[in-house]
């Protein structure tokens, strides 16, 4: 096989999906390369720039003439065909509520609720549940699971920050040794951390997710990797933390590399900063627009993936997901090459997020997971608490009722304005006096009594997952009140 030779792999990369737009494209290219013309990195470059918009392309190299007039007639073609896609639709949403489970409903406020009977009335549903940590949100409520039709994917279900994670490194440091290293622990937040909206970072560890060929997959994408590589590194405000606590493992995990035992361990909870929100907020417009639904359930608008504007999101979506983790990956990496120690286990999972799965009666479905923890028989994820009380590493029981999923964490029981309404800095400073922890940053939005008992929440879950380890924290770092974008002082 000619390693020079432009695949459809290739071609599909740069978001060319339409099959005979495809076999257009990559007939002409190979001949243009094959002639010795243009490197075969041109080309790509090229055909990158014309598919994202073939009629405003400019095109000075004569030898990329063919492949232009071929591509514009088959673009030309294609558009007409599905023009119909970018008409508005008025959608009807059923009457009747479709079933699903709740987990601890006396745990869940009224409005978190009366958004997922909405959401499970929509033409696209298959199946839908209830985590025990939810409240309300945009279109589905967080904590909510939804499983839509095969070729149907929900913006506003996958969430603003999309692939918001987890990311737990552990390091074989002796409990006892740990107050003596509190000091370098603090300096190791400080220096390798930046919080807050829109903050950015000026140095990388590790760079290499920016060699991918994703950022040339659509224009979007492309317009915003400078955005992107200037954040590396982040998180944001609201609920996005960096901590260092004490990790007790009550069951050996080998698949982790983690027996019995007590660990040092950092935690950390962020997503794909401004890149995923100019994502979410992008095709969200794009898919209300194209699905006009009654007002209630205006935000659960959906875009077809055969579609391209339902392709891009799942690129964007699916490309956010690997920036997400290599933004925690950068975090890490910077404490951990510091601390001059490699952790023996590292524990990720996404929360914010679609995923193509199969149900459990054999139909296809696109999962929406907004604020829940994928529990698939036998995955490994975390679940946090608050910047006092435990998370939790877990495995996963295989729940089909659940849609394979868990909480998040413990969920709000009032909004961020509502607790700082409710609440001092006294009496922040008093729960964290009584849980021995230190935190830096962070404000009364955040404080541990806005949030639900995580221990009830558990227990609400036991089906669905399997505690293995326990994570307390003592030394957290959250953005600054001026950064985190509800109040200066």
């Amino acid at each position: 096989m000619n390693k020079l030779k432009i695949s459809n792999k290739e071609l599909r990369s740069l978001g060319i999906k339409h099959p005979e737009i495809l076999m257009a494209i990559g007939r002409v290219a190979n001949r243009i390369l094959k002639q010795s013309l243009l490197t075969k990195e041109k080309i790509l470059e090229a055909i990158a720039e014309m598919v994202t918009n073939p009629d405003d392309s400019n095109w000075s190299q004569k030898h990329l003439h063919d492949l232009y007039q071929v591509v514009k007639k088959e673009m030309k073609d294609f558009k007409s065909v599905s023009a119909s896609n970018e008409i508005s639709k008025n959608v009807i949403i059923a009457e009747k509520v479709m079933p699903f489970p709740i987990y601890g409903i006396e745990n869940i406020e009224t409005g978190a609720v009366s958004q997922m009977e909405i959401s499970m009335r929509l033409p696209i549903a298959l199946q839908g549940a209830l985590m025990p940590d939810a409240h309300e949100g945009y279109g589905l409520p967080i904590g909510g699971v939804l499983a839509t039709s095969e070729n149907t994917v929900i913006p506003y279900a996958v969430g603003v920050d999309i692939a918001c994670r987890m990311c737990l490194s552990v390091f074989p440091v002796e409990v006892e040794r740990i107050d003596l290293k509190r000091k370098q622990l603090r300096e190791l937040l400080f220096k390798h951390t930046v919080f807050g909206v829109g903050a950015k970072n000026q140095s990388h560890l590790n760079p290499e997710v920016f060699d991918k060929s994703e950022w040339s997959a659509t224009k979007f994408i492309r317009q915003h990797r400078d955005l992107a590589y200037s954040q590396l590194g982040t998180s944001g405000a609201g609920n996005h933390f960096v901590e260092w606590g004490v990790l007790n493992v009550q069951q050996d995990l080998p698949e982790k590399n983690l027996p019995v035992g007590s660990y040092l361990a950092l935690l950390s909870h962020s997503g794909s900063r401004g890149f995923g929100n100019e994502v979410a907020s992008y095709y969200s417009k794009i898919a209300m627009d194209r699905i006009v639904l009654p007002r209630e359930a205006r935000h659960l608008a959906w875009l077809d993936l055969k579609s391209q504007e339902g392709q891009e999101y799942w690129i964007a979506m699916t490309f956010a997901g690997q920036y997400a983790s290599a933004n925690h990956h950068e975090i890490h990496g910077k404490i951990s090459k510091d601390l001059g120690m490699n952790p023996i286990s590292v524990i990720e999972n996404h929360h914010n997020f679609a995923w193509k799965e199969t149900l459990a009666d054999g139909r296809k479905a696109v999962v929406h997971r907004k604020g829940a923890t994928p529990a698939n028989a036998g995955a490994i994820g975390v679940i946090p608490g608050s910047m006092t009380h435990p998370g939790f590493v877990v495995r996963g029981k295989g729940n089909v009722l659940s849609l394979n999923s868990a909480s998040h964490g413990a969920g709000r029981r009032m909004s961020r304005s509502q607790a700082i309404k409710a609440f001092s800095l006294s009496d922040l400073q008093q729960v964290l006096e009584k849980y021995g922890v230190e935190l830096i940053g962070g404000d009364t939005d955040e404080i541990p009594m806005a949030y639900k008992n995580i221990h009830t929440v558990m227990n609400l879950q036991q089906d669905l997952v399997e505690v293995i380890a326990k994570f307390q924290p003592f030394l957290v770092r959250m953005a600054d009140p001026e950064r985190r974008g509800f109040r200066k002082r």
